[in-house]
């Protein structure tokens, strides 16, 4: 029997499938979870929180679903060793639980993701470089240093900030992801995150928030028409994987290790 992971879905999640779809690709036996169902989330292996807008992201994204009651058996999931990954507003929540960067109380976030430099919700193609070594990051089994992962950005507060202090402390520790071209070439964070950051960890590597969507990447025909790297030679090709699924083998890779374990 293959791991159990379970994708969390709060009123407002609308990434749920693409995440249980990419998730069963790489040979996990994904369940998505109901906000009404807390009780049900015994028996997993890890916890996954996916994009969209968690309770209308009211006070700020993340904040509201960071202390509802599915929430009480991820944290507790999280500081007994489990893998939690969260994607986007997945990262949002994770980081308004203080699960990441995890420098601080539980639920007392000491960073937050705000509202995106340009004033607006922004949708577009982009690349992430792994920006620690690859023993930091447990939750990633098998990635390799510098490792480019292409995903869609797609957020209206995606813009990592926090005082100048903490920032120093994700600087040296926590920054999992920074942005970056198709070659690892660092680039502006189109959304103003500070430290160019993409993706959060927390000290002992099992939590980890990326904020663009490795599942929209997933397969060929999701790139960009104009993309002169997509195919639509045919079915096959266009069903192909894509470079997103790589991380979420990765991430595979670590459970199915920690599940024989």
């Amino acid at each position: 029997m293959n791991p159990r992971v379970a994708v969390l879905v709060f009123p407002g999640t609308n990434s749920e499938d693409e995440t249980v779809r990419a998730l069963r690709a790489v040979r996990l036996d994904a369940e998505l979870v109901h906000w009404s169902q807390p009780e049900a989330l015994h028996g997993f292996e890890a916890f996954v929180l996916p994009g969209g807008f968690a309770y209308e992201d009211r006070i700020r994204a993340g904040a509201v679903a960071a202390h509802d009651a599915l929430m009480d058996r991820v944290i507790d999931a999280a500081q007994d060793g489990k893998f939690v990954l969260g994607i986007c507003n997945g990262a949002q929540i994770l980081a308004e639980a203080g699960l990441v960067p995890g420098t601080g109380p539980l639920r007392r976030p000491t960073a937050a993701f705000a509202p995106n430099a340009s004033g607006h919700y922004q949708s577009q193609h982009v690349f992430v470089r792994l920006a620690v070594a690859p023993e930091r990051v447990p939750i990633l089994g098998g990635i390799e240093p510098g490792e480019v992962i292409p995903a869609w950005a797609s957020h209206g507060d995606g813009r990592l900030a926090a005082p100048a202090h903490e920032l120093a402390r994700i600087a040296a520790a926590h920054l999992a992801f920074v942005y970056c071209d198709r070659a690892g070439r660092p680039v502006d964070a189109h959304n103003g995150s500070a430290l160019n950051c993409a993706g959060l960890v927390n000290a002992d590597g099992n939590v980890l928030a990326i904020m663009p969507h490795p599942e929209r990447d997933a397969w060929t025909f999701q790139h960009l028409d104009a993309d002169p790297h997509a195919v639509r030679a045919g079915a096959a090709e266009a069903l192909a994987p894509s470079g997103g699924i790589a991380f979420f083998e990765c991430f595979a890779r670590a459970v199915l290790a920690e599940a024989v374990i």
